[in-house]
């Protein structure tokens, strides 16, 4: 077992990269480099298990020896998967046994260097000296541009009363919440390219709140709403025609503070309460 070092210098923020890494769908993008259609299983914690899977069931597992967010992240390999399963050892797996791969983020000025560490046999030392620059690679272009979430859902109503609800001060209040423990208090809604909008979204115990809020750049009325939020990203809306229903189209880039898996969550989680609004009332 000998110690292999791979590094690649992105232009974004250690909090992205470190998104980019661990999010569920991001990370199934730069670890196709090594098997397409791979994923792990594992709630990220210092502690924790993890399981790096592929299509088919087989992979490895490991302990998670060290998490410390947006700077290291390492692995301490424990054996093979098989069918979902993990396996005893036998003779050869046991190379594997408390091999380590640590990736470690250092930012400066806005860029982040990621380096990686990692153990391997000399049976594969070729392997990994080839696969693993393509896989940082993949990494580097997700971070440095970016994370666009797709949500989507279908509301059986005319476009004219789905319209209504979306854009409706009255009606926004009632549906633009992602959980029952908060609601929108105060909503106001300047429909027209360079016009403004303003939702004031609060903790009903009364501990917490916020005004989210945005810019429009492209009104097509009954077809397409997009907007920049106030930090600057962009959010487009689509409403398309699907027989006796429509089909809203939701996309927004991802911010850096919180999970992607959260985020698409949450504004799903909104997106189908407009649709029981909707079809509801």
């Amino acid at each position: 077992m000998k110690k292999e070092k791979f590094s690649v210098v992105i232009k974004a923020s250690a909090k992205k990269v470190w998104q980019v890494l661990w999010s569920d769908s991001t990370y199934r993008q730069w670890s196709s480099a090594f098997y397409e259609g791979s994923y792990a299983i594992s709630d990220w914690k210092q502690g924790s298990k993890i399981q790096f899977v592929g299509p088919n069931g087989d992979g490895m597992f490991a302990i998670i020896s060290e998490s410390k967010p947006f700077e290291r992240m390492a692995f301490s390999h424990q054996g093979e998967l098989k069918n979902f399963k993990e396996q005893p050892q036998k003779e050869g797996s046991e190379n594997w046994s408390g091999a380590q791969e640590i990736y470690t983020l250092t930012e400066s000025n806005g860029t982040t260097t990621l380096e990686v560490t990692i153990d391997v046999t000399d049976e594969f030392t070729k392997y990994f000296s080839e696969v693993f620059p393509k896989a940082l690679q993949i990494v580097k272009e997700l971070a440095e541009k970016p994370v666009v979430i797709t949500i989507e859902t279908e509301v059986k109503a005319p476009i004219e009363k789905i319209w209504e609800h979306w854009n409706e001060p009255a009606h926004i209040v009632k549906w633009a919440t992602a959980s029952d423990d908060w609601h929108t208090t105060k909503a106001t809604n300047d429909l027209k390219p360079g016009g403004q909008f303003t939702s004031r979204m609060e903790a009903k115990d009364g501990s917490m709140g916020f005004d989210f809020g945005g810019t429009y750049t492209t009104v097509d009325p009954m077809k397409k709403i997009a907007y920049k939020m106030g930090d600057g990203r962009k959010v487009n809306i689509d409403f398309i025609s699907q027989g006796n229903a429509y089909r809203i189209v939701e996309k927004f880039e991802a911010e850096e503070e919180n999970p992607i898996e959260m985020q698409q969550g949450g504004w799903q989680a909104m997106l189908n309460n407009f649709k029981k609004n909707v079809e509801n009332n």
